[in-house]
């Protein structure tokens, strides 16, 4: 069984939560939104690719933005004499790997980025991308506090995430919300570099099955095979599906939905963002500790996003703060490459590692 949420005495938790309705169908067409049988093969299978869905010029300037974080991370690693070279004359796809081998876990300071570019602003409140959302949660749309920018370097443990549903990393009232992910990569994905496997049809019981912590030396909840046969009624040898993705494509998921991430057994970086909704009246489903960001409103078409104040609360440091007994990695904060929070209080601790409360 789960262990306790923090600050909770009650160790009794429901086996099956409602699972949302799907919203009616929009009688108003709208530019982005899906075919019909695309919409239900979400709700059936609990995810589904979409092709060439961006354009490149929606794309390419958040690559510049990515690149800015990197620029910022080089620098300040070489200020503090971390690493050799800025690597400055690296592209994309490398630069990342020369800094990670002078100093590993310079890919943990670039995906800890706090703050949202403005070009993946501009990508998670994309219209067309909104309009789908829509069809999924109906018109009142937030962004979600959980988002993530990805960067799995080559051969490395801590980019691969093993099994596991998203609710697993948030607190109870994640449980009764739909809470849609779109997985969109800056490059083709393939078994090869690092893409998504999903388990079709492992939501469709509307349980959280039990996970354990953490896997390996990462910060990452693990959910067993056997596990979800036994809790989720799903048949892995049968229900698995390996879903490569083309640059301009992304997948969408549920919260509910098991996946997992393959290793990169290139020689570049496979970035990726991750980037997630709810509808605007549910709670985020992050402990308390950072809001979702309002970005679309029936009754106020007119709404303005305040990315500011969204930046103002930084996730990672508050998930840190609310694990006392963390082990920390470096006394300078700005090379902390731990990351830790409360989902390591939720489950069983079966593996210690650098993240991992003590």
């Amino acid at each position: 069984m789960p262990g306790k949420f923090p600050g909770c005495s009650d160790t009794s938790w429901p086996e099956v939560f409602t699972l949302p309705a799907r919203p009616s169908p929009s009688t108003i067409k709208k530019p982005g939104q899906l075919p019909d049988e695309v919409i239900r093969k979400f709700f059936e299978d609990g995810f589904v690719i979409v092709e060439n869905f961006f354009t490149a010029e929606e794309l390419e300037p958040c690559k510049t933005a990515i690149m800015d974080v990197v620029d910022d991370v080089a620098n300040m690693l070489f200020r503090k004499g971390k690493i050799k070279d800025l690597y400055s004359g690296l592209g994309f796809h490398e630069r990342l790997v020369k800094m990670n081998e002078d100093f590993p876990g310079a890919n943990i300071l670039v995906i800890k980025t706090g703050r949202v570019p403005k070009a993946l602003r501009q990508l998670w409140s994309n219209e067309r991308l909104l309009n789908v959302i829509e069809q999924l949660i109906g018109p009142n749309i937030a962004g979600s506090p959980v988002w993530n920018l990805r960067a799995k370097i080559p051969h490395d443990e801590e980019t691969t995430v093993p099994w596991h549903q998203d609710s697993a990393y948030m607190d109870k009232d994640s449980y009764n919300i739909l809470i849609p992910t779109a997985w969109i990569p800056f490059l083709d994905t393939n078994m090869e570099n690092g893409c998504m496997e999903f388990i079709k049809g492992g939501h469709r019981l509307g349980k959280v099955a039990t996970h354990q912590c953490c896997h390996g030396g990462t910060w990452y909840t693990i959910l067993e095979e056997e596990e979800m046969t036994r809790t989720l009624g799903v048949d892995v040898s049968k229900d698995r599906q390996v879903c490569p993705v083309p640059f301009g494509g992304m997948i969408l998921f549920s919260n509910m939905i098991p996946h997992r991430s393959l290793p990169n057994m290139t020689s570049q970086i496979r970035w990726t963002v991750d980037l997630r909704w709810q509808r605007l009246e549910t709670p985020s489903g992050l402990w308390g500790l950072k809001e979702k960001v309002p970005m679309r409103s029936a009754d106020n078409p007119n709404l303005e996003i305040d990315w500011e104040t969204f930046d103002s609360v930084d996730r990672n440091a508050k998930q840190t703060a609310s694990v006392t007994g963390y082990t920390k990695e470096a006394d300078d904060p700005d090379l902390d490459t731990t990351i830790t929070g409360p989902w390591m209080k939720q489950w069983e601790i079966v593996h210690m590692n650098k993240h991992v409360k003590v």
